[in-house]
């Protein structure tokens, strides 16, 4: 197995035809490791991938590889464990630790890496088909229920890490395995001249990075079928229906983000990756439309996509519910990598401002501070009393899940973080996240110092000359940008654009400011109430920090009194304001004027990402107004 990796591999989602914007290669970009993502990807590469290694064992993911390599001729011995999805488990941690030996060199992976793929080669079909769960369950059968199986999504996940695993290490025996398994996929049929589809989007995006890897234009082909067929009611209902499976309307008649939200961003992400690589722009379109409704009408403040618990669904328009949010890290994730299609196809700020509300709020509040707990899901608000945690309703972050889709799929996201903060082609860097680190393309590059997103300053110095684009948030309203005594036009919501020459310093001030947000009248769950946002962090009360004997339901906000800023514990930055106690009402329902305040006082809020790292306990982001 090589481990040498071509200082030009790249990173995740890297289109072979040219579009707005080229990601840079995968160490193209460091992040520094002292900063706030630098020093979450270090603890990502130092517990995390070892603790999801450590489950993967434990759990029997890797023991369903065991059975099937073992098996004599009277089958696999001992039982199936896990849901009929569990390879992915696998799957996504091996792709973490792709992109983890592509940025840091690491072997510590080696051996068990060498044991994988023997297992997966003797596991493997003559034909390319792989799947634990159907090649390991008597009496299941190939493609029988695809509704259900996730085959094609489980296949997917194989060949993305098998990407990872090539780029990253220029590992060939993964992604050989993963090529006779897409060989296998071109090749299905319905009967009718129609590819089988998968109820759990994700295939699609898979064979387009394996398009871009190997340049079989069959895998990009299968790709584009898959996303012309999908919405002509192909698949059996199911338990939810069509609209769970994104099996509802064709993906360029579908206007509304809806249905599973997992799946429905998946899907999305996959269309784009298509446009990117054949430029049908109707695919485009469609796709500008449904992110509109996504994120325009039913994405929480946090970033979290999903209002319901049922089937783990986005609800109708401005239903955003902070108790009862689902809002799924996997969904979290899925929006994140969406955005990144959808930024490299219009360079449009707007997809980067969304990829930064989800990192620094919904998808770090999904891991501990240790690396090795997580939550499923990312509600806005936690009641007094409530007890226990599971992944649909936690009161702290579990260490692994029956369903433990969202740990590996966090660590394959952190292991390459650092490839998706910029962009940049001959001599012109485009900087869409605002983190210090080293940026750099052919001839050009940037160092970023700045304690952002705690921070508003930073100091963007070159090395060689060339085109230098800085997004300037939407909230960044005043901000001041510089090089030596030369003002450069910043305005927000749109990207700083300059020339640098070697050594030469861009300075930006971004106004930090602690500012309450209220919703849309329409989201009714939250009328008459304030979010407090810090730049791009979002904030939220803990119980932890409120004087025993009063509750965080009881706190109101007083929205005219000032917000101190000071220095935290839990996190670089804590917020104080200003409010009342307000006491209980005597009974559930009560006719009459409502009880009044009765005490002032004066609390701490905490960045949302920091929330139930001291503790179970009641917690809310949405806080009554006096």
């Amino acid at each position: 197995m090589s481990l040498e990796t071509d200082l030009r591999a790249p990173g995740p989602a890297a289109p072979r035809r040219p579009t707005a914007l080229s990601p840079l290669p995968l160490r193209g970009a460091t992040l520094d490791p002292a900063s706030m993502l630098g020093d979450w990807q270090r603890r990502n590469g130092v517990a995390t991938i070892a603790h999801c290694v450590t489950h993967l064992e434990s759990s029997g993911v890797v023991q369903n590889f065991r059975r099937l390599a073992e098996a004599g001729a009277d089958g696999p011995a001992g039982e199936f464990a896990g849901f009929w999805f569990a390879d992915t488990d696998l799957y996504k941690t091996l792709e973490a630790i792709g992109w983890e030996i592509g940025r840091t060199g690491t072997d510590r992976w080696n051996d068990w890496l060498v044991d994988l793929a023997g297992l997966l080669e003797k596991a493997q079909a003559d034909d390319g088909y792989l799947n634990t769960f159907v090649q390991g369950v008597e009496g299941e059968e190939r493609f029988a229920q695809p509704e259900r199986t996730h085959e094609l999504y489980t296949a997917g996940h194989l060949i993305q890490a098998a990407v990872a695993l090539h780029r990253g290490s220029g590992d060939d025996r993964f992604l050989g395995i993963a090529r006779r398994v897409a060989d296998l996929v071109v090749t299905l049929d319905d009967g009718q001249g129609n590819p089988i589809l998968d109820g759990h989007p994700e295939v699609e995006t898979a064979l387009v990075e394996l398009y871009r890897e190997t340049g079989e234009a069959d895998y990009l082909t299968t790709a584009q079928r898959h996303i012309d067929h999908r919405g002509r009611h192909a698949l059996p209902r199911g338990h939810f229906g069509s609209i769970y499976l994104q099996d509802h309307l064709p993906v360029r008649e579908n206007t509304e983000a809806i249905g599973h939200s997992v799946r429905q961003l998946y899907l999305a992400a996959g269309a784009t990756d298509v446009y990117l690589e054949n430029g049908d722009e109707t695919l485009l379109r469609a796709m500008e439309g449904l992110w509109r409704s996504a994120f325009g009408t039913k994405m929480y403040i946090t970033g979290g996509h999903g209002s319901r618990h049922r089937d783990e669904a986005y609800g109708d328009p401005f239903e955003l519910p902070p108790d009862r949010a689902y809002a799924e890290t996997c969904a979290a994730i899925a929006a994140f990598q969406w955005c990144w299609r959808m930024l490299l196809a219009t360079g449009q700020a707007q997809y980067a401002e969304e990829m930064e509300r989800a990192l620094y709020n919904t998808i770090a509040a999904s891991t501990s501070h240790s690396g090795t707990a997580f939550f499923y899901s990312n509600p806005l608000q936690l009641r007094t009393g409530h007890e226990g945690s599971d992944e649909d309703s936690p009161s702290e972050r579990l260490p692994w899940y029956r369903c433990a889709c969202c740990p590996p799929n966090i660590a394959r996201l952190l292991a390459s973080l650092q490839a998706y903060v910029a962009t940049g082609a001959d001599r012109a860097l485009q900087l869409h996240l605002l983190h210090a680190g080293t940026y750099a393309t052919e001839g050009f590059s940037v160092t970023v110092e700045t304690g952002y997103p705690y921070a508003g300053e930073l100091v963007v110095t070159a090395a060689g000359s060339g085109e230098l684009s800085v997004r300037i948030p939407s909230w960044a309203g005043g901000a001041v940008a510089r090089i030596g005594d030369t003002p450069v036009d910043a305005v927000a919501g749109h990207y700083l654009r300059t020339s640098l020459t070697d050594g030469q310093e861009l300075r930006i001030s971004l106004p930090l400011l602690a500012t309450p947000v209220r919703a849309d009248e329409r989201v009714d769950a939250v009328r008459g109430c304030a979010a407090i946002t810090y730049g791009p962090l979002v904030f939220c009360l803990e119980q932890a920090d409120l004087p025993e004997g009063v509750l965080v339901e009881q706190v109101r906000l007083d929205p005219a009194a000032a917000i101190v800023v000071g220095a935290g514990d839990i996190a670089p930055v804590r917020l104080r304001l200003s409010g009342a106690v307000k006491a209980p009402e005597p009974a559930l329902y009560t006719s009459g004027a409502s009880v009044k305040p009765v005490q002032e006082i004066d609390f701490t809020m905490i960045p949302y990402h920091a929330w139930a790292n001291r503790g179970p306990g009641a917690m809310r982001v949405w806080l009554p107004l006096l």
